[in-house]
């Protein structure tokens, strides 16, 4: 350290007497960032990323091609503004639920987060997913760490074109197959499916299609930690949620320090060394590059591969396991079992958003359950708003749009009533019945009369009314105001 110390300071005479004093120098704020090869891994945590990847993927891919009542079973049609969930249909209206979907998917992260850390990112983040996903197809070409760094830095040849264009040709047809997917959300995916033999989509299918797959590609192929690292806001504010009883994965400094080389059956303590071998296999098996030992750092996505490794060199080494694992930092500090460890998760934090997540789990279900089956919607005729019919009679129109929100045809009656009695004697003077088929939408032109008395006692002006629709066959029934205009 001394000689490189020495060494810095005679370059920077050196410069100082090439460089005028007042010259301008550039600083360079950003340097170039060395490719990462992680290692390949296993163990008890790799089987449970890559459970986490076969479950993912068996839900992101397989949810569109469900079916339900002879439709598919997720979908967010855009064109007609209807959502269908299983067997909810949702229309725009229902956008309130989307929110507290997303209200439920933010605390239950904020939650995990302060429980056990960045699982989320190290197990189940689509990144991670596509990211480890491309590397086994990336590794099944170009071979493991050490084979791939020689390919990258041998010139072109034969070997080398093939290995490089057969991982990327399965890394696009992946990418296209992920965006077609992503699309055969919004777009009923048999049908998408169909269409893609004759390449006919539409002009925003093809957009997203292909935008889709090129993320994909971009961010799992070549990007990679760079997105968990710089792109993400995660990795930015998780430390307000972490505390120091929140687990991560951590390394045991207090028994792996001071570390150093040794041969496998020499006493540690003897040569006073800690279990740590220095192997640096911990680093190499990283997917973003780090060195656990340095301590808990913003970089760490929780994904236990350097545990892995360790326990396999402590097995070699013959020494306990768990010089990295996950723990938290008043665990490791205080030397606790993981009981105790894992008897600190009732803190206020965690009983805070459990508690807030509960109540938004039970509002959302009984929101659900309270859930009308059919929406209306009321719309003056702004073309006239109130004009003289036969008889002196004052008629107003409306018109109603009355949306089925379940999947059997429906018949609804409307009646309407005034709201005081200001408009005694109001009375429809249309169709008061009409049927709107499975999860359709239907306008209803209605048209409203009150007699020349009964709108002199009323006086000229707005006078507010009631539209009663109801289900015949289920008996619900919504009310929705409007207003009755007398003119002078």
């Amino acid at each position: 350290m001394a000689t490189l110390a020495a060494r810095a300071k005679l370059e920077d005479r050196e410069d100082d007497r090439v460089t005028p004093p007042n010259a301008a120098k550039t600083i360079w704020l950003y340097e170039k960032q060395a490719k990462i090869y992680p290692r390949s891994v296993s163990g008890r945590f790799a089987v449970l990323r890559w459970w986490m990847v076969g479950l993912t993927q068996l839900v992101f891919y397989g949810t569109p091609w469900l079916q339900w009542n002879e439709r598919q079973a997720v979908l967010f049609d855009l064109a007609s503004r209807r959502f269908y969930l299983g067997g909810l249909v949702m229309y725009p209206q229902d956008f309130i639920y989307l929110t507290v979907l997303l209200l439920l998917s933010a605390y239950g992260l904020f939650l995990v987060t302060a429980v056990a850390g960045r699982v989320w990112c190290g197990y189940a983040c689509p990144q991670t997913v596509y990211t480890e996903v491309f590397m086994a197809i990336e590794r099944g070409f170009e071979g493991d760490r050490v084979r791939r760094q020689r390919l990258d830095a041998a010139p072109w040849s034969w070997n080398k074109l093939w290995r490089k264009g057969g991982k990327h040709a399965v890394w696009i047809v992946l990418a296209l197959w992920t965006g077609f997917t992503f699309v055969g959300y919004f777009t009923p995916i048999r049908q998408l499916w169909a269409e893609s033999f004759t390449l006919s989509y539409g002009p925003w299918e093809w957009f997203w299609v292909v935008f889709y797959a090129f993320a994909t590609w971009g961010n799992a192929g070549f990007m990679r930690e760079q997105v968990c690292k710089y792109m993400c806001p995660y990795a930015r504010f998780q430390s307000a949620m972490f505390d120091h009883d929140t687990m991560l994965v951590a390394y045991d400094d207090a028994r792996g320090e001071p570390r150093g080389p040794r041969p496998r059956n020499a006493d540690p303590r003897a040569l006073g060394l800690g279990d740590c071998i220095d192997c640096t296999l911990c680093v190499q098996v990283c997917p973003t590059g780090i060195d656990i030992r340095q301590g808990l750092q913003m970089e760490c996505i929780g994904c236990a591969a350097c545990a892995d490794v360790c326990d396999g060199v402590m097995d070699k080494m013959g020494t306990p396991r768990g010089l990295v694992r996950y723990a938290t930092q008043n665990g490791i500090a205080g030397r606790w079992s993981t009981a105790q460890m894992l008897r600190r998760v009732a803190r206020p934090r965690v009983l805070v958003y459990s508690a807030v997540m509960v109540a938004i789990v039970v509002a959302f279900v009984t929101s659900l359950a309270l859930r009308l089956p059919f929406k209306v919607d009321v719309v003056r005729d702004r073309g006239a708003l109130a004009r003289q019919v036969g008889e002196g009679n004052i008629e107003n129109s409306y018109r109603l749009q009355i949306m089925n929100a379940t999947e059997t045809l429906q018949r609804y009656r409307v009646a309407v009533e005034p709201v005081g009695p200001a408009l005694a004697g109001l009375a429809l003077a249309s169709a008061d019945t009409i049927e709107v088929g499975p999860a359709e939408s239907r306008w209803m032109p209605v048209a409203v009369r009150l007699s020349p008395e009964a709108a002199a006692r009323a006086g000229s002006g707005a006078h507010a009314l009631a539209f009663t629709i109801t289900a015949t066959v289920t008996g619900a029934s919504v009310v929705e105001k409007s207003t009755f205009v007398v003119p002078r």
